[in-house]
């Protein structure tokens, strides 16, 4: 099998999936928002904590599908590997230029080094590069056992777990500085979601979406449910030696994450592209990096602007107070605007496909 594949199955889960992002990142009022929509504070795993995992799982599956064909063709594999390492690159520069209008444009924020999409670039990358060069399957688990184990041996070996204490913040703080997430310049402590230490790990998810990637490539779909169902068992029980921590992304919370994306994965198959069911989302899915971006800046624009709160209050808080809670009225806010770009998504879309 030499074709390119394209599935709409995984083109639907990214868009529901960048859609779930935006419902997170985009409430009306911080104030008010319902607990399911929120990370966890620390340890746990809330359904918010899903959906960057997901992602990242999509991100493996798409790596394969892309090169699995090229490298059966036997394509020039100098030249796979700048490829795969300038589009990497690429979007961990978005990040940065995103992080950039932030700073630029709303008062007191810091400039962040690190962030989502620099994450996705350097997962995309490396990975990219262990698909490229390391062809065999074996190799490729081998690899991310060692991720798993030696990271959580790592953390557990360095000490503590909790905030600030634990080796990613310490490392974080030590490399980052003013450039992460939080620092607090009383204590000189910084804190990073997206820190150096915790991307080894999210590696690892990466690579656990190549491996669904291969297995739906190679029609070998049964596969996703078993190892997603032993996924979740795994990560449960690890959960007790080393708990469930989307901010450390520690290895019980990769494999509890991987579990329940190789399930959906095994879901949205059978329904789309065995059973033909509509691929809702799907055209949100092809271009989920220019919403996410095109979200960001319009979300940076409005709280630059002052027109935030009042457009909120207007046309949301308002009219909405009588009948609803302030939860659903701050949810209502996002789901418009997760709606906005959908439509916008959808019509880029329909603006540039070839005809016929």
């Amino acid at each position: 099998m030499s074709n390119p594949l394209r599935l709409s199955s995984v083109d639907a889960l990214r868009g529901i999936t960048v859609a779930a992002m935006l419902l997170v990142n985009n409430a009306g009022d911080w104030d008010h928002v319902y607990a399911w929509l929120e990370h966890a504070s620390w340890h746990g795993c809330t359904p918010a904590d899903f959906i960057f995992p997901f992602f990242l799982l999509i991100v493996g599956v798409s790596l394969h599908l892309a090169l699995a064909p090229k490298l059966e063709r036997g394509a020039d594999l100098a030249e796979l590997s700048r490829s795969v390492v300038w589009r990497g690159l690429r979007i961990f520069l978005l990040g940065l230029v995103l992080h950039l209008i932030a700073y630029w444009l709303i008062e007191g924020r810091n400039f962040r080094l690190m962030g989502v999409l620099q994450r996705i670039g350097i997962c995309f990358a490396i990975v990219g590069l262990i698909a490229i060069h390391v062809r065999s399957v074996k190799a490729q688990w081998l690899i991310i056992a060692a991720i798993l184990l030696g990271y959580g041996a790592v953390l557990l070996s360095a000490g503590s777990l909790q905030p600030d204490l634990n080796l990613v913040d310490r490392i974080d703080t030590a490399l980052l500085g003013q450039l992460a997430y939080s620092f607090d310049p009383l204590t000189g402590l910084a804190h990073e979601p997206e820190g150096l230490l915790s991307t080894l790990p999210g590696i690892a998810t990466v690579l656990l979406g190549l491996q669904a990637g291969r297995y739906l490539r190679n029609a070998q779909a049964n596969y996703l449910w078993q190892f997603g169902t032993l996924a979740l068992l795994a990560g449960y029980l690890s959960s007790y030696l080393i708990p469930l921590n989307k901010q450390l992304w520690t290895p019980s919370f990769v494999l509890w994450t991987a579990g329940f994306a190789y399930l959906c994965m095994s879901a949205a198959h059978a329904l789309i592209d065995v059973r033909g069911m509509p691929a809702l989302g799907r055209s949100f899915g092809i271009n989920a990096i220019a919403a996410y971006a095109g979200s960001w800046v319009a979300t940076c624009v409005l709280a630059a602007s002052g027109w935030a709160e009042p457009l909120y209050r207007t046309f949301f808080a308002l009219p909405l107070a009588e009948y609803f809670s302030p939860e659903f009225t701050s949810l209502a806010l996002a789901f418009a605007g997760k709606e906005v770009w959908e439509r916008f998504d959808a019509a880029c879309h329909l603006a540039y496909a070839p005809a016929g």
